[in-house]
């Protein structure tokens, strides 16, 4: 190795390790400050604390015979939960068929029918409407596929999975 290369080679080390150097000082003032100035303000923002005292919230409360409970009250049932939050319910049959029935009868998954699709529909639609509600509410299981009760979304009433069997029906005539 000749001594031109040989101090290249010096030069660029010390580069490179000032460069890594730099990077790591950079680094670590950017932890520093965001630890002293955004973590704080993420804190008092109000949803953030909302939904945290959401998730930590005991999932029960217990009235003791003896003491004061007048600080518990009864609340219903929210609606169905999906990973962490709850989902919304739809409105009527479009929207139902968009939030909730478009998974499978849109790509036609587990042998559901797709919506639109005139001859997966025809045989359906002559065993009669009160068939179809039947197995949109109950669930049904057949040769060409599944339909579980309600399409999974047990929190909706059967009026509201009516609409939608309407709305995929008037879709696929």
């Amino acid at each position: 190795m000749s001594k031109q290369d040989t101090h290249f080679f010096n030069t660029f080390s010390v580069v490179l390790g000032l460069l890594a150097g730099f990077a790591l000082l950079v680094f670590a003032f950017a932890r520093h400050i965001g630890a002293t100035t955004q973590l704080p303000q993420m804190m008092k923002d109000p949803l953030l604390v909302r939904a945290i005292d959401e998730r930590t919230r005991p999932p029960v409360r217990v009235a003791v015979a003896g003491q004061d409970n007048t600080a518990l009250k009864i609340e219903a049932a929210g609606p169905a939960q999906g990973a962490g939050f709850a989902l919304p319910v739809p409105k009527d049959g479009p929207d139902l068929y968009e939030t909730a029935c478009k998974a499978c009868h849109g790509a036609g998954i587990a042998g559901a029918p797709k919506m639109g699709d005139k001859a997966a529909w025809v045989a359906r639609i002559k065993e009669g409407m009160p068939t179809l509600y039947e197995h949109a509410t109950k669930g049904y299981q057949g040769k060409q596929g599944v339909m579980p009760a309600k399409g999974g979304r047990a929190d909706l009433s059967d009026e509201l999975i009516h609409a939608g069997v309407d709305y995929m029906v008037s879709q696929s005539r």
